[in-house]
């Protein structure tokens, strides 16, 4: 919904067959660790440079961190083949995929910044040139990603100059509770008598669903929902998609990443 970058061909299937759209991502040319130490360590820049050189157009991502992350940032990509990324038709990520978060992403962004330089953003962070950036994939769950970010900017650094890759800790530790987000029964009609029904367990408050009727409403850019039939019924931005088994609005992918990010500007 947020991204297009993607290596996960159940989530495009999933769009295309039930959203309608013919293709909601793609990936980009990337190396993994067997395809650079296949060619040893003595021809690691070697295999660095056909990687630019199979690809001299658009994003190529390569691991860095085989053998020597520093070596590589300053030695291979930041010397040797800095003429080669500077004048090429698009843009070089390095991949660190190993050392203690957040430090290797900081210490690589350093490292990079040493042989490329950086300008100032508006907010007066730091930024790479436009021909390189950084992802990180190693590590990576909601709590590091936001440890990282934050470290970064304590830095000076600007968010843009990273990717994030997302690994087995956003796959298999992202579930309903990392964002709150269940269905819950809010309001019933028992005997021709509407009734709010609600969740409340002393256990965990966190846990608490919302009540009754619902509307959800937006003023001055902020989003709230409005419990126990209080809201406005002519500010409520909620539609009915299904009604007894019926499909009574048909979104398109395109629709629910236009309403993902509105708002967000």
């Amino acid at each position: 919904v947020n991204f297009l970058g993607t290596d996960t061909m159940a989530a495009l299937m999933c769009t295309k067959t039930y959203y309608g759209e013919s293709s909601t991502g793609f990936s980009v040319p990337a190396s993994e660790h067997s395809t650079m130490t296949s060619w040893g360590r003595e021809k690691e820049c070697e295999a660095m440079r056909n990687m630019l050189d199979k690809y001299p157009k658009g994003i190529v991502a390569c691991v860095s961190d085989s053998y020597d992350i520093y070596k590589a940032c300053e030695e291979y990509w930041g010397t040797v083949l800095k003429e080669k990324i500077e004048t090429r038709d698009g843009f070089l990520v390095v991949r660190p995929d190993s050392g203690e978060l957040p430090g290797i992403v900081l210490e690589v962004l350093e490292k990079l910044e040493g042989k490329f330089g950086s300008t100032k953003t508006s907010t007066g962070h730091k930024l790479l040139p436009p021909c390189i950036r950084v992802i990180q994939g190693d590590g990576i769950d909601i709590q590091s990603l936001e440890m990282i970010l934050k470290a970064m900017s304590d830095a000076g650094w600007a968010a843009d100059n990273l990717a994030f890759g997302s690994g087995g800790a956003l796959l298999q530790k992202l579930h309903r509770d990392t964002q709150k987000c269940a269905f819950k029964c809010s309001y019933a009609c028992v005997d021709g008598q509407g009734v709010d029904v609600v969740k409340d367990p002393i256990t965990d408050p966190g846990k608490k669903s919302k009540k009754g009727r619902l509307t959800l409403e937006c003023e001055g850019g902020t989003w709230r929902t409005v419990t126990e039939g209080k809201g406005d019924a002519s500010k409520d931005r909620l539609v009915t998609v299904f009604r007894n088994g019926e499909l009574l609005k048909d979104y398109t992918f395109t629709d629910i990443k236009e309403r993902a990010a509105a708002g967000l500007a």
